[in-house]
């Protein structure tokens, strides 16, 4: 599905007298020059100035190029919500029913102040703040939300959750999102879960370390209270970039967790992550424990790369958007600053799957020099 058929979804709410410029040219435009290195309302007027000829033979609607206070205005008032939505079913029509591991993880916008009428430069000290699923496997957002700082992300979670199909998916996210309302959420939805825990759930936390701390003690007993049936490890070194790396995924499952945790709803297992870092010049090393619960049962190998997944979407999308896109950088505010957080992430999203050679910036640049590459990122055919 192209993206004019994503443009042709969105409805216009502009009243009549202001509408000089379709939805459909704005929008196309918006994102033809996005893909191609455009990061401001700016240069997408500029790129849309080079390019009229391919735009008058690709948009049935195209006058001319729309300045660079329309493209503001225009996506300064377009809802979040429902951009979002509309980018959601777009998705959904592209990609089909995904299951695999959802990272859900939250990202500051830093250049993206909040704005009113009454504080047009916004407030110093607000910083944009979104949060993300990540289709781990596919590589694209499922969906996104604006939260108002990062203490909100516990109260946004489930908002994004209860818009997104998550059936027999493995929704993994870090020790903010570790509550009891997102872990029942999760488990309503008919997906499991991986919950980093840490002090902020500090009776769960001393838990865990007191329930390792006694199997690590009685494992080499063979008089132990624990049926060995009941955990497993998985275990893998590597060797790169000047270091030595073990990693050991320790998983106890117990029917009885249903009941002593009765308020995380689903918990069958507990897990400890053992990171030991050695760096080969130095001999120096470095020990990292780490604790999840999960609703995965005695599957140490699936929840290790489920939790190392997890921080694919820091590599692979918080990253390239700062990065490739610049977007730390930007100074939008209010509805433009997040319609166009989410413009960026359709772009990576089709420059990721494009199985052009290079890096993101240098797909970005390379459609900007060739046409008939740009047309094969607008077209999406690689979905």
């Amino acid at each position: 599905m192209s993206i004019i058929s994503l443009c042709k979804q969105i409805n216009d709410t502009r009243i009549d007298r202001k509408k000089e410029h379709s939805v459909e040219s704005i929008v196309y435009i918006a994102m033809a020059a996005v893909l191609c290195g455009a990061d401001s309302w700016n240069e997408i007027e500029e790129f849309g100035n080079s390019r009229k000829d391919f735009f008058a033979e690709r948009i049935s609607s195209f006058r001319h190029v729309p300045s660079h206070d329309t493209f503001n205005r225009f996506f300064s008032s377009l809802s979040p919500d429902y951009f979002e939505r509309v980018f959601r079913y777009w998705m959904s029509e592209i990609c089909g029913k995904y299951e695999g591991i959802v990272a859900i993880d939250g990202k500051t916008i830093r250049g993206a102040s909040k704005c009113t009428r009454s504080n047009p430069e916004g407030e110093s000290r607000f910083k944009l703040h979104m949060v993300s699923a990540w289709a781990a496997a596919n590589g694209v957002t499922l969906g996104q939300i604006k939260v108002n700082s990062k203490s909100n992300e516990i109260t946004a979670i489930p908002e994004l959750l209860s818009a997104l199909d998550l059936q027999n998916c493995i929704v993994t996210i870090d020790a903010m999102g570790c509550q009891k309302a997102i872990a029942k959420k999760i488990i309503d939805k008919e997906a499991d879960y991986v919950l980093h825990v840490k002090s902020n759930q500090r009776k769960l936390y001393v838990d865990l370390q007191a329930w390792f701390e006694e199997l690590d003690r009685s494992e080499g007993d063979r008089y132990s209270a624990y049926d060995k049936t009941q955990y497993a490890k998985y275990r893998t070194e590597e060797i790169g970039h000047g270091r030595k790396e073990i990693r050991e995924c320790f998983v106890y499952s117990n029917s009885g967790f249903e009941v002593i945790y009765k308020e995380w709803k689903g918990i069958k297992s507990i897990v400890r992550v053992t990171s030991e870092r050695t760096i080969i010049k130095t001999g120096e090393t470095s020990l990292e424990k780490r604790y999840y619960i999960t609703s995965l049962g005695l599957e140490p190998q699936k929840i290790a790369e489920s939790v190392r997944t997890h921080w694919s979407v820091e590599n692979n999308l918080h990253w390239q958007l700062d990065v490739s896109f610049g977007e730390d950088a930007g100074r939008k505010t209010g509805n433009a600053a997040q319609n166009f957080s989410l413009m960026n992430k359709i772009a990576l999203m089709i420059l990721k799957k494009s199985p052009r050679k290079g890096s993101i910036k240098g797909k970005r640049k390379a459609a900007g020099w060739d046409q008939g590459f740009l047309c094969e990122l607008l077209l999406a055919q690689n979905f």
